[in-house]
C-alpha cells in the first residue's frame, strides 16, 4: 500500500518545488484535492491519482494514465478558409484524448481506471466544459501532413514545427493537440491569463507561433494576416475594463489581447474564424456604445441607428471567402471596408484618392473594368466599387436612405457609379480622375469647410474623395467628435450634410418641397455642396445667370445638376458642369425631347408647370 502513493507524493514535491517559480498554486484548478482551488473537488488528498495511477493506469498510455477516456465522437471546426481537407476524431489516447476525457463533459471528473470513482463535489465551470460540439474551438488533431495556407508560419507545414522563439509551442508528433498550447501540470506560466499556457500568451505570442503576420502568398492567395504587426489592434495602449457581456480578454490593453481581443479559442459565438462576436458584432464589443475602453474611441454603432450602411442580411451574409465583387448591395459588414489585421490609426488624412490608414489592407474593385480585384485597394473609390460599381442585384431603399433622382443622362445600370465618375464623363466629381474642367469654377472654395461652415479645413486639391460627401455627419475630419467614414448619418444617403432634393408629384408639375430663399449657411437646405462651393457666390450668378432666380424661387441643385457625373452620352444634353435633370421633376416641352447646350446657353423643358423652350437666351427661359 505504501508503495502506491509513492510516486504520487513524488510527483506532489516535484510540483511543489517548480511551482516556486510562479506565483499561486502550480496545479490550479487542475488540483482536485480537498485543499486545491478546482470548483470540483474529491476527497483524496493526492492531487496526482485524480489523472494518474502510478503502476495500474490505462494500458499503453504513457503518462500513467488513471481518468477514464471519453470515446465521444465529436463537431469538429470547419470554415470556407480552412484547408484541411477533413479532421479526423482524436485517437484515443492521444494527448488531446485525455484533457476530453474531463472537458467534453461526458465523464466526470474522479472516475478512475485503477481506484474506480472518488466521491466528488462541485461542478466544472461552464466555458471549461466544451461538450461534443468542438466546432467553435480551434482546429486540432488534424488530418496530416498538416496543409499549407498563406495565414501559416512556413515551417508549420515544410518543417513540423512552430515559430515559438522560445521552443514552448510544440507540435505533438507533427500535429496541433491540446498540449501544443497547455500544459496542464501548470497553471500560472501566463501569471495574468492562468490558463495553462505553455508560455506567456501576451501579445498574441501563442497564436503567432503559427499564424504568418507578414506578406506571404500560398496557391495565389494572399495573407490576409499581412500587416498585423503594426496594426492598431496589434499596438493600442488603450486599457480595458471587461464588463457584463463582453470580454475582451484577459490581458490589461488591447495590445496585449491582440488576436484575444477579437478570438477564442474555445466556444467562440462566431464559430467561423472563433470571433468573439459574430462579423460587426465583434468589433462593436470596442467600437459599441460600452465604456469598457480607456481612453475611449468613438461609438461607431450609434451611428448605425441613423440611415446606415446595412449590415448583411439572412439571404447575404459575409464569409471571409467570398468574392471581392459583392453582388448585393444591402451587404456591408464592417470586416468589407476594414481589414483588423492590418488598419492603422488614423492620425494624418492623406490627399484623396488614397485610402484612410483606418482601410489599409482591404481588398478593391478596379475602376478600369468593374471586376479586377484588387488587393489591397490603394485608392478608397476602389473599395467602394465592391458594391457600387459593376456587381449585380444591387437594390434601392429609399424608406431607409430618401428620394432618388432618376437621370436623363444615365447608364443602363443608375446605381453603377464607374461611368458617372469615368475620366470619359463629359463632366464628373473629381473622384476617379483629377479635376480637369477647362471652365472657370469662380465658386469653388480654396478650402473644404468643417460642418460649421465657417472653420476652413483641408485644402480644395485636383481630387476629392467618396467620403467627403458619404460621411458620418458628426464626422471628426471635419469638426465633429464621431467616427470618420459612411457608418451612418441623420440626413439622407449617408451623406456628411443637409442636402435637400427638388421632389413632384409627376414630371413638370409643380414642385412639393420648394426652398425660397434659403439659408445659404451651413444650417441651410444646401449645405452638402456649401462645403466646397460658396453658395453667396452660386446665387450672385457668378457661373450662370440664372442662378439666383432659380434658388431664390426654391429650386434645389437636384433639379438640373446630377451630383456624381454623366453616366452617359446624350444627344440632346451636352453635359458640362454636371447639368442633368431629374426627370421625376421635369418633363419634355411639347414634342421636343429635353435638352441642354451649354453653346447656346439653353434647356428645354418643363419644370414647375413652366415650359422652357430652347431658342437661346435667358428671355426664352423666361417665357
Amino acid at each position: 500500500m505504501k508503495a502506491r502513493w509513492l510516486i504520487p507524493a513524488v510527483l506532489l514535491a516535484c510540483a511543489s518545488a517548480r511551482g516556486q517559480q510562479y506565483s499561486g498554486d502550480v496545479l490550479g484548478q487542475h488540483n482536485l484535492s480537498p485543499g486545491g482551488t478546482s470548483p470540483v473537488r474529491g476527497g483524496l488528498s493526492a492531487a496526482c491519482l485524480y489523472c494518474h495511477a502510478p503502476h495500474s493506469g490505462v494500458g499503453g498510455i504513457t503518462p500513467l494514465w488513471n481518468q477514464t477516456l471519453t470515446t465521444q465522437t465529436y463537431t469538429t471546426y470547419q470554415s470556407t478558409t480552412y484547408h484541411e481537407i477533413s479532421t479526423p476524431q482524436p485517437l484515443l489516447g492521444s494527448d488531446s484524448n485525455l484533457c476530453l476525457s474531463c472537458h467534453d463533459g461526458s465523464i466526470a471528473p474522479g472516475q478512475t481506471v485503477a481506484y474506480g470513482k472518488f466521491p466528488m463535489s462541485g461542478s466544472m465551470a461552464s466555458g471549461d466544459n466544451f461538450g461534443t460540439d468542438l466546432s467553435s474551438s480551434h482546429p486540432f488533431s488534424l488530418a496530416l501532413p498538416i496543409k499549407d495556407s498563406p495565414d501559416l508560419v512556413i515551417s508549420l507545414a515544410g518543417k513540423g514545427g512552430t515559430a515559438d522563439p522560445t521552443g514552448a509551442i510544440k507540435l505533438v508528433n507533427g500535429n496541433i493537440e491540446c498540449t501544443t498550447c497547455h500544459n496542464a501540470h501548470v497553471e500560472a506560466k501566463d501569471v495574468v491569463a492562468f490558463n495553462f499556457l505553455v508560455r506567456d500568451g501576451s501579445a498574441g505570442q501563442l497564436c503567432l507561433a503559427c499564424h504568418e503576420p507578414g506578406n506571404r502568398t500560398v496557391n495565389n492567395q494572399s495573407n490576409y494576416l499581412a500587416g498585423w504587426t503594426n496594426s492598431v489592434h496589434a499596438t493600442a495602449g488603450n486599457k480595458i475594463a471587461n464588463q457584463q457581456g463582453v470580454n475582451l480578454g484577459a490581458y490589461p490593453t488591447v495590445a496585449l489581447n491582440a488576436c484575444a481581443a477579437c478570438h477564442m479559442e474555445h466556444n467562440a459565438p462566431g464559430a467561423a474564424r472563433l470571433l468573439r462576436g459574430k462579423n460587426e458584432n465583434d468589433c462593436l464589443g470596442c467600437h459599441g456604445a460600452g465604456s469598457n475602453l480607456s481612453p475611449a474611441i468613438p461609438n461607431v454603432s450609434a451611428e448605425f441607428a441613423k440611415a446606415a450602411h446595412p449590415f448583411s442580411t439572412a439571404g447575404g451574409a459575409h464569409d471571409a471567402a467570398e468574392s471581392a465583387l459583392l453582388n448585393q448591395n444591402r451587404h456591408a459588414t464592417c470586416v468589407d471596408c476594414h481589414n483588423p489585421h492590418a488598419a492603422l490609426q488614423v492620425t494624418a488624412f492623406l490627399p484623396p484618392p488614397t485610402l484612410r490608414p483606418s482601410q489599409s489592407g482591404v481588398e478593391g474593385i478596379s475602376a478600369t473594368d468593374g471586376i479586377t480585384v484588387l488587393n489591397p485597394a490603394v485608392n478608397q473609390f476602389e473599395n467602394c466599387l465592391r458594391c457600387h460599381g459593376s456587381s449585380t442585384g444591387k437594390t434601392v431603399l429609399p424608406a431607409t436612405f430618401g428620394y432618388l433622382p432618376v437621370w436623363a443622362a444615365a447608364a443602363g445600370d443608375p446605381l453603377n457609379v464607374i461611368p458617372q465618375f469615368a475620366q470619359l464623363a463629359s463632366s464628373s466629381h473629381p473622384v476617379m480622375h483629377d479635376r480637369s474642367s477647362p471652365y472657370a469654377q469662380p465658386s469653388l472654395r480654396p478650402f473644404m469647410m468643417n460642418e460649421d461652415g465657417v472653420t476652413p479645413s483641408r485644402a480644395m486639391g485636383t481630387r476629392i474623395l467618396c467620403t467627403d460627401c458619404h460621411n458620418s455627419d458628426d464626422n471628426r475630419e471635419f469638426g465633429g467628435t464621431g467616427p470618420n467614414g459612411p457608418h451612418g448619418s441623420k440626413w439622407t444617403h449617408i451623406l456628411e450634410r443637409r442636402y435637400e432634393f427638388s421632389q413632384a408629384a409627376l414630371p413638370g408639375q409643380l414642385i412639393s418641397n420648394l426652398f425660397p430663399s434659403p439659408d445659404l449657411t451651413a444650417n441651410g437646405p444646401y449645405a452638402l455642396c456649401g462645403k466646397c462651393h460658396d453658395l453667396v457666390n452660386v446665387a450672385s450668378n457668378a457661373s450662370f445667370s440664372e442662378h439666383a432666380r432659380h434658388i431664390n424661387d426654391g429650386f434645389s441643385c437636384s433639379t438640373c445638376h446630377t451630383a456624381h457625373g454623366m453616366g452617359a452620352v446624350s444627344g440632346t444634353i451636352s453635359g458640362e458642369r454636371l447639368v442633368n435633370f431629374d426627370l421625376k421633376v421635369v418633363a419634355p416641352a411639347g414634342t421636343a425631347p429635353i435638352a441642354y447646350s451649354r453653346a447656346t446657353n439653353s434647356c428645354a423643358l418643363t419644370c414647375h408647370n413652366h415650359p422652357h423652350a430652347a431658342v437661346g437666351g435667358a428671355a426664352a427661359r423666361r417665357k
